[in-house]
């Protein structure tokens, strides 16, 4: 009975409530909210005030530049509507509105009515930039007669109408804009991750596997932790790797941060925009007006040519090699357009959204290669340093690619047609990975303490000295260090072929080893791999071959690596062929 009661006089007290709701105070919006022309018009004729706001600053004309209604500004505005009004977090106005979704014809009106052409909102963005956006011609052209600044830029990122027009793809826009003075020069604000606040969450957590706080200068933890600049990069040298920086304790530099590696960000123009995204019209027009295919990223070099490649665009990169790209210009990190179009072809599986554009191209990155290489790429351009791009801050592959080559990266995706290739056109298939800075892979991880001596018997590697040949990159270097299996990606012909075609056509050494003394046969031990492991037996690999951190290869098929089962029968495999079990399973 109580709970009955209570109901009852809680239904009472709602419709108390809702009988007792004020009346809007902005009856003029609501009505134009809805599209209602006739009530607007007979609540104009009780007087009701033309400009009262909703709760979020959105005027009665606002709405009708919303709903792209020329015939409700025009009324609104002869009675008396403030054609400058705002809104309340950004501060757009009615022609803000109107041009954002390309209403030409309210654009007009508003003019007509006294609107501001050159007025910016909060952001520092104009009509123009929205009208670009929606690549209303009409819209734009209209603002350019009142006499819009074309080549104002908004606060944050300093973008143009034209950077706008040229990311959307507005080809017609572009040309106008060009025919009314846009500089197609101008550039995005560069800014250096680096100096952002580490309380920033940009920065704040941002770090590779390999990376962690222990790992950092002084013990200090990532660079989003405490004070300070972080320390100061290490990579090589145009001719070849840097020396070792300011020594951690264990006389060795930290490796590079996500926030290091990115370094800058920003710097685009408009043409780095249409390529990005492969608007091959809008790129037509820019390159047309005289843009400069090769004009650079000021922040960290990335030219057309190459952000095209990087995001999947082969039919633009052809589009720009055609017209003068020069194909071996390289990012700061060393990254030149041959090498980006192996990775991207290959690139590792993620949860972040690489793009997957390539496959939809009608230019294959064979033959987008083979342009590159006939227009004089060099085959053995080598990295500078880790590509932030590969696996985004997320990297779980304990690779660091640094001194790649593109014939490294083909290896690495055991792709036999891509070596074949880069062979022919000069590929030296012998040049590895440099040695990073930081820990040894696969040494002090979950529980495998390096030894006091090094058992391999391998003379020691300088960081910057070689690392990771191409036959065991091909053979699945990472496997048994790292999560490589969760995203690695490689040649649907498989790993077996590509070593065979490095072994017998190109006579890879079997027992090349990494700067960690992992051999060919430790990759492919690590992998449960046992075609593979006979088959480089035959070939002379030492099976008794033990890396820095005391692993036989048969330890490399134990479960060396949290959450990497053992292989019993790879292990049973490598006893009988003479191989020893040294190491406890760690994943078991």
């Amino acid at each position: 009975m109580w709970r009955k009661a209570i109901a009852v006089v809680t239904g009472v007290l709602c419709l108390t409530v809702l009988g007792a709701a004020a009346p809007s105070r902005s009856p003029v919006a609501d009505a134009a909210m809805q599209k209602d022309r006739a009530a607007v018009q007979a609540l104009l004729r009780q007087a009701a005030d033309v400009n009262s706001a909703q709760g979020d600053g959105m005027t009665a004309l606002h709405w009708a530049a919303m709903n792209d209604d020329p015939a409700m500004a025009q009324m609104l505005l002869y009675a008396g509507a403030d054609v400058n009004a705002v809104t309340r977090l950004v501060g757009f106005t009615p022609l803000d509105l109107a041009a954002r979704n390309g209403a030409a014809d309210v654009v007009r009106v508003l003019l007509e009515g006294g609107a501001d052409p050159k007025r910016a909102d909060l952001h520092g963005t104009t009509a123009l930039m929205f009208a670009a956006a929606s690549g209303n011609v009409a819209a734009v052209t209209a603002l350019l007669d009142a006499g819009a600044a074309v080549n104002a830029h908004e606060s944050f990122r300093h973008e143009t109408a034209l950077m706008f027009a040229a990311a959307h793809g507005r080809a017609d826009v572009v040309k106008l804009l060009l025919a009314h003075g846009a500089d197609w020069k101008a550039t995005t604000t560069v800014f250096d991750w680096a100096k952002l606040p580490k309380t920033d969450p940009r920065v704040a957590g941002a770090f590779f596997p390999g990376t962690r706080p222990e790992e950092t200068a002084a013990g200090k933890g990532t660079v989003g932790a405490g004070g300070g600049a972080p320390a100061t990069r290490e990579r090589p040298a145009k001719d070849g790797p840097a020396p070792a920086g300011k020594a951690r304790a264990a006389n060795e530099p930290r490796r590079a941060t996500y926030p290091d590696l990115v370094g800058t960000q920003g710097g685009l123009t408009a043409l780095l925009f249409a390529a990005r995204d492969g608007h091959l019209d809008t790129m037509t027009a820019l390159v047309d007006a005289g843009a400069d295919v090769n004009q650079a990223d000021p922040g960290d070099d990335t030219t057309p040519l190459l952000i095209a490649i990087i995001n999947g665009h082969f039919d633009a990169a052809e589009y720009l090699l055609a017209h003068g790209a020069n194909p071996n210009t390289a990012a700061r990190n060393g990254a030149a357009p041959l090498y980006a179009v192996v990775n991207t072809q290959w690139h590792d599986k993620s949860e972040y959204p690489f793009p997957f554009t390539h496959e939809q191209q009608k230019t294959t990155y064979l033959q987008l290669m083979t342009d590159l290489l006939a227009r004089g790429a060099n085959p053995n351009a080598r990295l500078k340093e880790k590509v932030w791009w590969t696996n985004y801050n997320l990297d779980q592959s304990g690779i660091d690619e640094a001194g790649a080559t593109p014939f490294w990266r083909a290896a690495y995706a055991d792709d036999v047609e891509a070596m074949k290739l880069l062979v022919a056109h000069g590929a030296d298939p012998t040049i590895p990975t440099y040695k990073p800075a930081g820990r040894p892979r696969g040494v002090d991880r979950d529980g495998i303490a390096a030894p006091k001596t090094d058992p391999s018997g391998l003379p020691p590697v300088p960081v910057g000295g070689p690392d990771i040949p191409p036959i065991v990159a091909a053979a699945g270097a990472g496997y048994g260090h790292s999560f490589t299996a969760n995203h690695h990606r490689y040649a649907p012909t498989g790993m077996l072929a590509a070593v065979k075609y490095l072994v017998e056509v190109l006579h890879a050494d079997v027992n090349a080893h990494d700067a960690d003394g992992n051999t060919a046969l430790h990759q492919a031990a690590a992998r449960g791999d046992n075609a593979m492991v006979l088959y480089l037996v035959s070939k002379g690999a030492n099976v008794r071959a033990v890396n820095r951190a005391g692993q036989t290869v048969a330890d490399l098929a134990n479960g060396p690596y949290q959450r990497i089962p053992p292989y019993p029968e790879t292990m049973a495999l490598l006893q009988k062929l003479g191989a020893q079990v040294e190491h406890k399973c760690v994943s078991c």
